[in-house]
């Protein structure tokens, strides 16, 4: 573990990483070290690396098996694990979200790594759903930790139908080509260091026993306090980084402010367990098979 330093990057989100060579195998002290860092931290920076997609997938394995790279959307040419996050696929994904929350077992981290940059805009926020947690005043905590929602890939993404084009249909049809719907706890406990955090974001559509309306307003008022801006990390790209983030304890959003410029990141994702609420109840599917896309993380 020679070397490696771990600096803050904000008070409650978000460490840059140096000192390790991570296109090389770690050792157990150092990938131990790197976790821990990320039970802390949230999210990571790794600067100037030297990885392909060989090697950003080796070096995911230190954390978990990989998992594909989506359950309904293609991977990168040949190489089934890894994601491309193109903006020639589509838009940015400009709204807050857990990555695949919509499966019964989500990712426990993912991975992005800069391919091409545009010359400006493109960043990636990333939110601490345990600050938000903290923050919650005891009455809206108390609400919160009864709660469960309901996730899904299916939902109406509020675009009016006149403003989307043929590509933009293929693309919606593609990513819900398999319906998925999963009940969630709102307030997940993490499995490592027993913190509790708002599990909610963009696919979360519903809470169990109340309307769509009186859902969305919960929904919205939890929300508020995930993206408050002293729980944001908005990260800047640069050419040759990777970033790990914790996906059981964060949401992220990609700023759509680059004029439509080439902007591609390759992303790959740790396979995850069951999320678990404040009581000990697990997670349960309501529609959708994910075997394909993960296994579930022992």
């Amino acid at each position: 573990m020679s070397g490696i330093e771990i600096q803050k990057v904000t008070a409650n989100i978000g460490a840059r990483v140096s000192g390790v060579d991570i296109s090389q195998p770690l050792g157990e002290e150092t990938a131990a070290a790197i976790r821990e860092a990320l039970n802390v931290h949230k999210a990571l920076v790794f600067d100037d690396v030297d990885l392909d997609d060989a090697s950003q997938q080796a070096f995911v394995r230190h954390f978990g098996d990989v998992t594909t790279a989506h359950p309904t959307v293609s991977s990168v040419d040949g190489v089934p694990n890894v994601l491309p996050v193109d903006s020639e696929r589509g838009r940015a994904a400009n709204h807050w979200h857990t990555d695949v929350t919509f499966v019964l077992n989500p990712p426990q981290a993912s991975t992005l790594r800069s391919i091409t940059i545009p010359p400006y805009g493109g960043e990636t926020l990333i939110a601490s759903s345990a600050a938000a947690y903290r923050q919650l005043p005891q009455s809206l905590r108390s609400l919160a930790d009864t709660l469960w929602a309901e996730h899904t890939n299916d939902y109406d993404y509020a675009v009016p139908e006149e403003e989307v084009d043929e590509e933009q249909a293929a693309q919606r049809a593609q990513f819900t080509s398999i319906k998925y719907r999963t009940v969630h706890p709102v307030v997940r406990v993490h499995p490592l260091t027993g913190e509790r955090g708002l599990f909610i974001g963009g696919f979360a559509q519903r809470i169990v026993g109340l309307s769509p309306g009186e859902s969305r307003k919960i929904l919205d008022l939890l929300q508020a306090y995930v993206t408050r801006p002293e729980n944001v990390l908005r990260h800047r790209w640069s050419e040759n980084q990777l970033v790990l983030f914790d996906n059981r304890i964060t949401q992220h959003y990609a700023v759509d402010n680059y004029d439509g410029l080439p902007r591609r990141l390759h992303r790959v994702t740790v396979a995850g367990d069951i999320p678990v609420g404040i009581e000990g109840k697990e997670s349960y599917s309501i529609e959708g098979d994910a075997s394909h896309y993960t296994t579930v993380a022992a």
